[in-house]
């Protein structure tokens, strides 16, 4: 019963259904339990709905809303106040990087520069306590 306590959360967020199922394995194979929003508007209504993540991996490009403007009201509202959050994206302009930051995010990876595996390990780092941003 205890171990189930050590499980972690981790909260995808992303419009592509390939690239939701390959971390979601991912994350299952390391011992995550992993829930998926199909967008923002996805991931408000279940952070409404009460889904306590430990940390949340955010797609900036989405339609309707995207992750930026996801990551304010999450952060505005309080809707997940303990998550630790990593942008996960193929924006990996220095400014985007910077708005991550300032938004709060607590990690900036570019999905086109880091395998499912090393995204694994930068939400470990994360999840420990440390920040992984892009250079």
């Amino acid at each position: 019963m205890e171990n189930t306590q050590n499980i972690k959360k981790v909260f995808i967020v992303d419009d592509d259904k390939f690239l939701l199922d390959m971390y979601t394995f991912k994350f299952k194979e390391k011992g995550f339990e992993v829930i998926q929003a199909f967008g923002g508007v996805d991931a408000i209504n279940k952070l409404k709905g009460g889904i306590i993540p430990d940390i949340i991996l955010l797609d900036v490009v989405m339609p309707i809303m995207d992750g930026f403007d996801l990551l304010n009201v999450i952060k505005s509202e309080k809707l997940a106040p303990e998550a630790k959050v990593i942008i996960l994206s193929n924006l990996g302009q220095p400014a985007d990087i910077k708005k991550g930051r300032e938004l709060g995010a607590n990690g900036y990876v570019v999905k086109a520069s880091a395998t499912p595996s090393e995204v694994v390990e930068k939400v470990l780092l994360v999840l420990q306590g440390g920040e992984s941003f892009e250079k």
